[in-house]
């Protein structure tokens, strides 16, 4: 193998791969170094394996489902965005179609197409690969990148592009070794949290599995600090586990919650079942079923949530059982006020290592948001999960990794092309 290139890529992963295909694109000999023995391991995971490739909104709502630090990429999108990412993949042979809320597919319903694709488009612009091989060190003179050294030897580049990932998924080599090697050059490295991850509760329903299982649609859950200030809300699904909750609703909190778990010991989720509704007309819909003398109030209210879920909320009431006729205005009114804001309070979510998702990373005020090149060492780039950005769920997450990572491989191309004179 040559140990002389353009452009070094370290990370074959989403980011890592378009970095590699942006340089070539540009005339760059690159060669993709990758631990492990294939590529895009954790790509292969996402979507539950068909790979939720990216989101098909306008660049203004995208970067609003990236709440952390997603301004930053104005600059990426407008040079490579989410529309440029479903016109690669239709270029190069991979059908794609829209499912819900925007997230886009491939038509296969395999994450493999889309890893396939990448790979193949690698392999036809003649990019070289490292696979099974790890960087133990940046080579630079303090002033300029010139190359990797791993334990099988050193390569020089005049650019060297970091995609290694964040910490989340260790079993597909995301096992933080990005932040070592930026580290080596002076870089900032902002504290790592869990996003996107599950949320962990000690309160007594959930302990006792009384409502594991259970699946709400479209419910409003809401993220309070200490104060009662509200920091987030989304209306998704929700799913109660036998730890917590999780589905979209909550995962989507995750970020805000393990902040706030920097200062507080626990942190409020208020659920609304019926966020569509204010609490006049909930109350208004209530009297309407309540009005039938013959049924229990729990058989009066059967069709408005899940059996278990209406069940457990008039218990704890006190009233399932008396004459639907018979509710005083008192009883009618806390009907409404746990229908609307019912309070879980979460101690904890999985770790990074069992998330999605991993939050903080490469300060961002150390990298040119034009190019992803580094501030601290002229030559080094980065993409990815690596930096210190994190979106919800969706797609957003992989499309700023594709787009950060095209960046950064296509400004490493053109800075690489100097040194050839």
């Amino acid at each position: 193998m040559d140990k002389n290139y353009d452009v070094i890529v370290v990370g074959g992963g989403t980011s890592g791969m378009m970095a590699a295909i942006a340089a070539a694109e540009k005339g760059s000999r690159v060669l993709m170094i990758e631990k492990n023995k294939r590529f895009g391991k954790k790509l292969l995971m996402t979507g539950g394996g068909r790979c939720n490739v990216t989101n098909n909104r306008d660049v203004d709502d995208l970067i609003r489902h990236i709440p952390g630090n997603g301004k930053f990429l104005y600059s990426t999108f407008s040079q490579f965005n989410n529309f440029d990412v479903m016109a690669f993949f239709e270029e190069n042979g991979v059908a794609l179609k829209e499912e819900d809320h925007g997230r886009m597919f491939p038509v296969t319903n395999k994450s493999a197409t889309i890893v396939g694709a990448l790979v193949e488009r690698m392999r036809a612009l003649n990019v070289e690969f490292a696979m099974n091989t790890v960087v133990t060190k940046l080579i630079h003179d303090g002033n300029q990148m010139s190359g990797v050294k791993t334990e099988t030897g050193d390569f020089q580049a005049p650019c060297v592009v970091l995609t290694t990932g964040g910490r989340t998924y260790p079993s597909t080599g995301a096992t933080g070794d990005g932040y070592r090697l930026a580290k080596q050059v002076g870089h900032h490295i902002t504290p790592l949290y869990a996003t996107e991850s599950a949320l962990f509760s000690n309160e007594a329903f959930i302990t006792d599995k009384t409502l594991q299982g259970i699946s709400l649609r479209d419910i409003l859950l809401t993220i309070q600090n200490d104060k009662g200030k509200v920091v987030t809300e989304h209306k998704m699904d929700l799913l109660f586990t036998h730890f917590g909750i999780s589905g979209p609703a909550a995962l989507r909190c995750s970020s805000f919650v393990n902040q706030l778990l920097e200062t507080q010991d626990e942190v409020a989720a208020i659920l609304d079942c019926f966020p569509d509704l204010s609490a006049d007309e909930l109350s208004k819909k209530l009297e309407t079923a309540l009005a039938d003398t013959k049924k229990t109030v729990k058989n009066a209210l059967s069709s408005f949530l899940p059996e278990r879920m209406m069940t457990f909320y008039l218990e704890r009431l006190g009233i399932s059982e008396l004459p639907s006729n018979q509710l005083t205005d008192d009883q009618k009114q806390a009907l409404v006020a746990i229908l609307k804001h019912f309070t879980i309070k979460v101690f904890k979510t999985f770790p990074i290592e069992k998330s999605f998702v991993t939050g903080g990373g490469v300060e961002l005020t150390e990298i040119n948001p034009k190019t992803m090149e580094s501030k601290k060492m002229p030559g080094l780039f980065f993409g990815g999960e690596l930096i210190d950005i994190n979106g919800y769920t969706g797609g957003f997450n992989i499309t700023a990794a594709f787009c950060t990572g095209h960046s950064a491989g296509a400004h490493a191309a053109e800075i690489a092309s100097y040194f050839s004179y």
